[in-house]
């Protein structure tokens, strides 16, 4: 069942996605070479705990994870492309960074990701992370009330195939609410004019991955959480969610621009 929030339950969720914002941004800036996942993940631990504010990761255990998650962050390098155990691994110069995050407050969840280069960046990473943020900003501004899941996630999926990126099959957004996950799926590829109708009052997670050979495939590594490309390309992961309200999208997680 897709819920439907009124204005104060989205303001609700916007303070929550303004911690999540704030945890990934000081993320970020703490990424230098030398740093460690875990370390990064207790600084993201920090902005939450200054918050007041809970993870809706550690714990978290769907259907394929073997483990419950460990962690308040996804740390994904290089060839990973989305859901990263954060260790002890230190940033190299030139890695390929995407953390995911998400903070629940006072009842109400915020979930987003953005990917970044460490050090002197590869020019061909900055074109892949630049495709990965227009793709959801496309999927966003097709997110408006009248139009279709569809049409977001065609939105989406043009941006990344023009490119000439992959999709990894069958990872797309959500949406957001009480809980970090909830109705409906919002896939990364379809049909405009498809699917549910789009309604004031939707919370959704708009989060395009993308890979750089052009490849759809992934694999699953030995922790049964990391997925990887299998043939060592890099793959970026931005993420935002958005209400649909009927004076258009507001994007709850937006952050500041480091």
């Amino acid at each position: 069942m897709v819920g439907l929030k009124t204005d104060r339950p989205i303001d609700a969720m916007h303070a929550a996605g303004q911690v999540v914002g704030r945890a990934l941004t000081a993320v970020r800036q703490a990424a230098r070479v030398g740093v460690s996942l875990l370390e990064l993940d207790e600084v993201a631990r920090e902005v939450l705990r200054e918050a007041g504010a809970s993870s809706p990761f550690p714990g978290y255990r769907p259907s394929f994870a073997p483990t419950p998650f460990p962690a308040v962050i996804c740390a994904s390098v290089n060839d990973a492309i989305v859901h990263g155990i954060p260790t002890r691994y230190r940033l190299r110069d030139g890695d390929l960074l995407s953390v995911d995050c998400g903070a629940q407050l006072d009842g109400w969840a915020g979930d987003s990701a953005i990917s970044f280069t460490v050090g002197r960046p590869r020019p061909a990473d900055l074109r892949l992370i630049e495709s990965a943020e227009r793709a959801p900003a496309a999927g966003i501004e097709a997110a408006v009330a009248g139009n279709r899941i569809g049409d977001i996630a065609h939105a989406v999926g043009r941006v990344c195939r023009t490119a000439g990126y992959g999709v990894p099959d069958g990872f797309g957004g959500h949406g957001v609410g009480r809980r970090m996950h909830e109705d409906p799926d919002v896939p990364n590829e379809g049909r405009p004019g498809r699917g549910l109708p789009l309604r004031p009052g939707m919370a959704l997670a708009i989060e395009p991955m993308v890979i750089a050979s052009g490849r759809d495939a992934y694999h699953a590594a030995a922790d049964g959480w990391t997925l990887r490309t299998p043939d060592g390309s890099r793959a970026a992961h931005v993420e935002h969610t958005d209400a649909i309200t009927e004076q258009g999208p507001r994007v709850l997680t937006a952050r500041e621009v480091c």
